[in-house]
């Protein structure tokens, strides 16, 4: 890339800095560079700078090296790094997940280990889905850790491990041979781990959600946490994350629909305009993808309020369930309206282009295949239903099984 190099901190960069501004600059500008190129690079470099910069410890507490920002700036955060590139707002997941379990539920010691890599600057990924006969959220796994002398040894195949691939350590999901659930915290780089790229998606295809696989890789006790079941949790924080990944995306449909009226050289045989920036049907159409995008982001940061408010009351269990559900709610209604809206303006853009939008080389179809992707986790008919059944029977939405 060209420019000048980013100056890097020990500590986390503020979210409001110029640092940072810079950061989504050089991140936004990596992904241009790749789609121009028509290659399938990945956005390696602008993983150095996520890391560089200690983009992955905003939420850890000042008082251990973090950022310590809350919940709602990291959502907007997300936003805006998705805005830039949203394969790398997404496959920041997990990490982001994996950081709200440390600071909210997370056993001292290991937590501490663990937050100390992660406020260097490492990213954690994840092995936990597997396609088996279980199903989805199932909390039994194919995925084994059997003893071997004083250590251990992991083997199995787990899917849809996105960021892994870019992670300097993974958490696994595996079962012990008592039934026991486990998580080992193991480097990626260790013998024995084989990270595939081999998601085939028609979006987000810089996730690295691909497969991995464990083939006797050697897990040593301190590495290994034996897991409880929180039946309780609704886990809206996951969620969360991906419609912010999908305001971002919007944020970026605005930005291309407003260079696309400022580029046109000619308008359409019917305008009643001489000049596409005239042309009041065309602003129309952008004031619509504009009203969206304020819309869906506007959502978004609603129910990440709504989420705030449920972990700053983590200790109180009878209110943190509460709370959790209301979060869980708004999560759930965010995705019902956001996925809707986002496909809409996505498909609005090629209105205000014309033919020339569609022209591979332009690369506008990429915000509705990134949408349509992201969407597809967790159905929406499922969320919408479980809303419908809430509010006309007062059924509670369903708790997820979560592992702490």
């Amino acid at each position: 890339m060209s420019g000048k190099e980013l100056v890097t901190s020990d500590k986390a960069m503020t979210i409001d800095s110029c640092e940072m501004e810079e950061l989504l600059i050089a991140i936004a500008q990596d992904a241009k560079k790749r789609r121009e190129d028509g290659s399938d690079a990945r956005p390696f470099y602008a993983m150095r700078l996520i890391k560089e910069n200690k983009i992955g410890a905003l939420r850890v507490p000042k008082a251990l090296g973090g950022g310590g920002i809350e919940l709602k700036e990291l959502i907007q955060v997300v936003i805006r790094l998705a805005e830039a590139d949203p394969d790398v707002a997404h496959l920041l997941r997990s990490h982001f997940s994996h950081v709200e379990r440390l600071i909210q539920l997370g056993d001292e010691t290991k937590r501490e280990q663990e937050l100390d890599k992660i406020v260097n600057g490492e990213i954690i990924g994840n092995a936990y889905t597997e396609i088996s006969k279980n199903a989805a959220g199932s909390s039994k796994f194919e995925t084994t850790l059997s003893v071997d002398g004083e250590n251990f040894r992991l083997n199995g195949t787990k899917y849809f491990c996105t960021g892994t691939m870019y992670a300097d350590w993974v958490s696994v999901m595996a079962e012990t041979s008592s039934g026991k659930v486990v998580s080992a915290f193991i480097p990626t780089d260790r013998e024995g781990v084989i990270i595939k790229d081999d998601w085939d998606g028609f979006g987000q295809k810089g996730t690295g959600s691909g497969t991995t696989i464990f083939k006797d890789v050697t897990v040593y006790p301190e590495e290994i946490k034996e897991l409880k079941e929180d039946k309780k949790s609704f886990n809206a924080f996951l969620q969360l994350i991906l419609q912010a990944v999908i305001a971002g995306i919007v944020r970026n449909v605005v930005t291309d629909a407003k260079d696309l009226i400022h580029k046109r050289k000619r308008t359409f045989s019917y305008a009643p305009a001489e000049q596409p920036k005239d042309d009041p049907l065309l602003q129309q159409k952008v004031g619509e993808i504009a009203s969206i995008a304020f819309a869906v982001e506007a959502t978004v940061l609603a129910a990440a309020e709504a989420l705030e408010r449920a972990t700053s009351q983590s200790g109180n269990t009878e209110q943190n369930y509460e709370l959790n559900h209301e979060a869980s709610l708004q999560a759930a209604q965010a995705k019902v309206v956001v996925d809707e809206l986002a496909l809409k303006a996505a498909t609005l853009l090629f209105e205000v282009g014309g033919a020339s939008a569609t022209k591979q080389s332009a690369y506008l179809d990429r915000h509705w295949r990134n949408i349509r992707t992201i969407s597809s986790h967790n159905p929406t008919v499922y969320k919408a239903q479980a809303v419908g059944k809430y509010i006309i029977n007062n059924e509670q939405l369903p708790v997820g099984v979560v592992y702490f």
